[in-house]
């Protein structure tokens, strides 16, 4: 298999003209012709995962955050990111990013998230686009059976990989639960949205102190706070399926390395 065709798959599943406008996606580094045999799919293009697939023999890293977001004027050595682009090049590894266009895909990142979490039935989206009821920022399911918030987060933080700062909770704990909204990554944006699709929990990473406190104040539904790295991680395993069931050969591997920015909590 070469690159290209591991990218028709990739680019198939997650259209990258759906990602944002102010997006990187696509290809980062590597030659569309070189040969792909092994590839390890990750959630942030870092020194530790670079390690993990030279130590590997990995030819393509597939990552759902950019390495370049902003632009660069340099890839000098002397900067991490010009280290690890160079570390790449010099081994034939190549680098591709699918962000945004995975968030919204149908399956994306908020499916795997949901299911991971335990969510059953169908999963709509939260904001769904226009032209597209089945994609869309976020998930809407409901829990297997009645429970409560507490029961409900203690189950999501079993089935979400462990973190320093593991879930934070705002709402109160016997609170019943049936139906609950998920957003892999940052969803302070979606708290209205929320809101509106009457749901009992919203689920989502880095949410802030007033946004969150004058929500909880207005009567929303509970939410639940995870580490951005950790609502991300569960769509590795899908992105590698969906390779899987393609057709294309190659070997898969999902990074078990945490890069999660916050490595001890006291």
């Amino acid at each position: 298999m070469t690159l290209t065709d591991v990218i028709e798959v990739l680019e198939a599943a997650y259209p990258p003209g759906r990602a944002e406008s102010w997006d990187a996606v696509g290809l980062v580094g590597g030659d569309p012709a070189q040969e792909v045999r092994r590839v390890l799919l990750a959630v942030d293009p870092v020194a530790a995962v670079a390690e993990e697939a030279l130590d590997w023999g990995a030819d393509l890293i597939v990552t759902h955050h950019p390495l370049y977001l902003r632009g660069t004027t340099t890839v000098a050595a002397t900067t991490p990111k010009g280290r690890l682009i160079r570390a790449l090049i010099k081994n034939d590894v190549a680098l591709y990013t699918a962000h945004t266009n995975a968030d919204v895909a149908n399956p994306g990142v908020s499916d795997a998230l949901a299911r991971a979490v335990g969510l059953v039935g169908d999963l709509v989206p939260l904001k769904p686009f226009p032209d597209d009821p089945w994609r869309g920022l976020g998930r809407i399911g409901e829990v297997a059976e009645g429970m409560t918030l507490g029961e409900f987060a203690a189950q999501a933080a079993k089935g979400l990989p462990r973190t320093s700062a593991g879930l934070r909770v705002a709402g109160e704990l016997s609170r019943p639960v049936a139906r609950v909204a998920v957003s892999g990554g940052a969803g302070d944006s979606l708290l209205a949205t929320a809101a509106a699709a009457g749901v009992d929990v919203f689920l989502t990473a880095d949410l802030r102190h007033h946004p969150a406190s004058e929500f909880v104040e207005s009567g929303g539904p509970a939410l639940i706070d995870a580490a951005h790295w950790a609502t991300e991680w569960p769509w590795l395993d899908s992105a590698a399926s969906i390779l899987h069931a393609s057709g294309v050969t190659v070997e898969t591997r999902v990074s078990a390395t945490v890069t999660d920015a916050w490595t001890r909590g006291y």
